[in-house]
C-alpha cells in the first residue's frame, strides 16, 4: 500500500468515525467540497499543506494520517 492509499484509507476512517459527511469535513478543512470524495477515492495526490488541513479538520495530528 502507497502512502496515498495509506492516506484515504485513514482520512475515511476517521471521518466516518466521527459520522460527518464529507461536505463537512471539506468546509471544516476550507477545501472545496468536490475536493474530498476525490481525496477519499484515490483520484488526488494531496499536498502537504491539504493533508495538515485535513488532519486539523479531523483532530488529529498529520503523523496519525501517514
Amino acid at each position: 500500500m502507497d502512502i496515498n492509499e495509506v492516506f484515504e484509507k485513514k482520512v475515511l476512517e476517521r471521518r466516518l468515525s466521527l459520522k460527518i459527511s464529507q461536505e463537512t469535513l471539506a468546509n471544516m478543512a476550507d477545501i472545496d467540497r468536490t475536493y474530498l470524495p476525490d481525496i477519499e477515492k484515490g483520484k488526488r495526490n494531496v499536498s502537504l499543506r491539504v493533508a495538515d488541513k485535513i488532519a486539523k479538520a479531523l483532530n488529529v495530528s498529520l503523523k496519525d494520517l501517514l
